[in-house]
């Protein structure tokens, strides 16, 4: 099924991330491993901890996760939301993400581009995802105020 790249024209992707790159894919980690980094670190108060994993199990059955996940993400893929009512909504509904984020001191950036970034793996409604990261897509950076 063809989704991004049968719409008749271009679709803005967009990944939400810190300054700083994960080891295993190269590229800045995204918002969910970020705040479950803060949670590794025992950071986030008891409260909080409890709040994140409920809304990780949320997350986890609303968005699918892809299947290269299932064996530690061998190829460094990354997902990018794609624009639109399903990948647009469920960033709206990471309200917790942001306040954690905010309250922690963890400055994000918001990343995005007009055209699939790298070699997709997999594609759902929400979400794409790229290993193989192309040097001459224009990607364009900028903090994300929250």
């Amino acid at each position: 099924m063809c989704l991004s790249t049968c719409n008749g024209g271009s679709m803005r992707y967009y990944r939400i991330h810190t300054s700083d790159c994960a080891y295993l894919t190269g590229q800045p980690r995204g918002i969910f491993t970020t705040v479950g980094k803060l949670v590794d670190a025992k950071v986030l108060t008891e409260e909080e901890e409890k709040e994140y994993w409920k809304n990780r199990e949320y997350f986890e059955e609303k968005l699918p996760v892809p299947p290269f996940y299932d064996n530690n993400n061998p190829d460094g893929a990354i997902t990018w939301f794609k624009e639109g009512p399903a990948g647009d909504g469920i960033w709206e509904e990471m309200t917790f993400y942001r306040a954690m984020c905010k309250k922690y001191g963890v400055k994000l950036y918001v990343s995005e581009c007009r055209e699939i970034p790298g070699e997709l793996v997999y594609e759902d409604e929400f979400q794409i995802a790229v290993k193989n990261q192309r040097a001459d897509v224009a990607i364009e950076t900028a903090e994300l105020e929250l």
